[in-house]
Formats: C-alpha cells, structure tokens, sequence
C-alpha cells in the first residue's frame, strides 16, 4: 500500500468514526428533543431537558469535525453534497440552530411554551432531514464531472421518507434508552412503555428500508444478492441480536441495557450500510479515492486534526462520567448527583 492510499483509508476512516459518533450522541439527543413533544408535563419536560444540558453540545462537535474533514481531504464529495442536498442540509443546520436557541432562552424565559415547541420541532426537523440525507445517499444522484446535475428535489421520494421516518424512530428509540438511564419513577416507567413501542416501530421501518434498499441501488444489489453476502448477511444478524437485546432489556426493565443495546443497533447497522456502499462516496460517480486531495495536502491535515481526536474522544467520555448519575431537578445545570 503506497501512501496515498493509506493516507486515503486513514481518512475516510476519520470521516467514519465522526459520523458514528455523532449519530449515536447526538442521536439520543434529538430523540430525547423529539419525546418532549409529546409530553404534558412541564416539570419532566425540564427534567428531560436538563438531563442533556451538560452533553449536547459537545455531541454536535463530531458533525463539526466530519465537515472539516470532507472539505479538507475529499472536497469533491463535500461539494456533490452540498450541491446534491442543499435543501435538505439546510433544513438540518437551520434545525439544529433552532433548537440551540430554543435550549437556551427557555431556561430563563416566563414562557417556555414557545421554546418547548421550537426545540421539540427543532428536533425532529433534524432528525427526518438526516434521514432524508440517508435515503438519498443510498438511492445517488446524477452528477457530471462532479458537479450535480437535476432538478434539486432528487432527495424527496418514497424511499427517503421512508428513511426519514426510520430514522427519526430510531432516535427516538435511543432517547427512551437515555431517559430510562437518566431518571427514576414514574417518568422511567413511561419511558419504559414508550421504548417498547418504539422498538417495534424502528425495527419494522428498518426491516422495510432494508427490504427495499436493492430496489434502489444497483451496486448494493449486486453485493447482497451475489457471492459476496456474506459479510453483509453477517452485519444484518449483529443488528437482529442488537434489537434482541434491547428487546430483553426492555422486557427485563434494565436500567443501562435498554440505552446500550440500541446503541450496538446503530453501530452494526452503520458498519453494514457503509460497507454496502464502498467504494463509493456518492453513487454512482463518486468513489472516495477519485475524490481525495493531494496527498500533500492529507499529509498537512494530519497536523491539524490528528491531535484533536483524542482529545474529543477524552473529553467526551470525561464529560459523561462527570455528569453521570440521575436528574433530579428541572433547572439545567443543577440537580445531578454522581453515583
């Protein structure tokens, strides 16, 4: 393997691991944003609040760092995405903004009705515009030289509603898992109650999508349906465990296993949707080696962000042991006791 494709797999792994994380923190972040729609009453709401209020920001940071990444060491697949899913990305950065806002100044507002509305909404835009993103990488677009060519709405279809609905119940789902880490009583019984209807929803929209996924993919058609299945067959049954484990965990009322078995759900699902789409950044034009830079200009990235992944990665789990233990107040900031 010569450098420039070393510096090639070193980077999309980099990509790939700020992608992972970023769906699993900031996932259950926007489910938990996504439950407080539907919650009446105003002190859990605050409870549910508050129990991400010394996390949430620094989950986004990995969405941060993946940006960076393809700006730097793929451009071209930076530029075919945002060409390609313009409207869509623009709904999830102006979702996430909504929300952020709305964190904040309900904290000191009088009136937090307003605010709950804008960051539950906020919430859920995010989460349906990222699967919006998902079924439109997995169903490509057409481009020309790089550069994309249609009409703008290639992203809206059955398909990718379908992800989004997928997604955005999955995200819900790893917000019950959350909340039932994060919280006692009654408000954990309910999120007890909740999960199990959200497992079965997920897994039902995850079996569809997978079903169909063939349908509209030519490449991913030939590698599930031909000799090499099995890997993928492989991932498809680490991701039926996950969710029998979290289905077990549910049953079980397991206060940590409900949170990190839809955790593994995600994670084996990743890992076989990105394995089914290499080589491929965006289908059916763009492999991520044609769209890599120089591999002067790999070289002097790895000064720049290198030394950063592990201290996000330390940070993070500092962060989560400090603010570990339950939430016992609806003031952010206040109320959680370390176990």
């Amino acid at each position: 393997m010569n450098i420039q494709n070393f510096l090639i797999a070193f980077w999309i792994g980099v990509a790939g691991l700020s992608l992972l994380l970023y769906v699993v923190l900031d996932g259950f972040d926007l489910g938990v944003g996504i439950l407080t729609l539907v919650v009446r009453d105003e002190e859990w709401r605050g409870k549910m609040m508050a129990s991400l209020s010394s996390v949430w920001d620094a989950n986004e940071t990995w969405l941060i760092l993946l940006g960076g990444v393809l700006f730097g060491a793929f451009p071209r697949v930076y530029a075919a995405l945002l060409q390609g899913l313009y409207l869509p990305v623009i709904l999830m950065l102006f979702s996430l903004i909504m929300r952020g806002v709305a964190f904040e100044f309900r904290h000191s507002s009088q009136r937090k009705l307003i605010w709950n509305i804008v960051f539950g909404l906020g919430s859920l835009g995010a989460a349906m515009s990222q699967g919006l993103i998902l079924g439109a990488m997995i169903q490509g677009w057409p481009t020309f030289g790089g550069n994309y060519i249609n009409n703008g709405w290639h992203w809206l279809t059955p398909f990718s509603l379908l992800t989004a609905l997928g997604v955005t119940l999955g995200y819900a789902l790893m917000g019950t898992g959350w909340l039932i880490f994060k919280t006692t009583g009654l408000m954990q019984d309910s999120a007890y109650r909740q999960g199990l209807m959200l497992l079965a929803a997920t897994v039902a929209a995850g079996a569809l999508v997978l079903g169909l996924t063939p349908s509209y993919n030519a490449h991913i058609a030939a590698l599930w349906l031909g000799a090499t299945a099995l890997p993928y067959g492989a991932a498809a049954a680490a991701a039926v465990i996950a969710a029998l484990i979290t289905l077990w965990a549910y049953l079980k009322r397991r206060e940590y296993w409900p949170f990190l078995g839809t955790l593994l759900l995600f994670t084996t699902s990743f890992i076989g949707l990105v394995g089914s789409l290499y080589p491929y950044a965006v289908f059916p034009a763009i492999t991520w080696t044609d769209a890599a830079s120089a591999p002067s200009t790999l070289l002097f990235m790895l000064a720049g962000i290198l030394p950063l992944l592990p201290i996000m990665i330390f940070y993070n789990g500092y962060q989560y042991m400090v603010f570990r233990g339950k939430v016992d107040s609806a003031e952010y900031g206040g109320g959680e006791e370390a176990e």
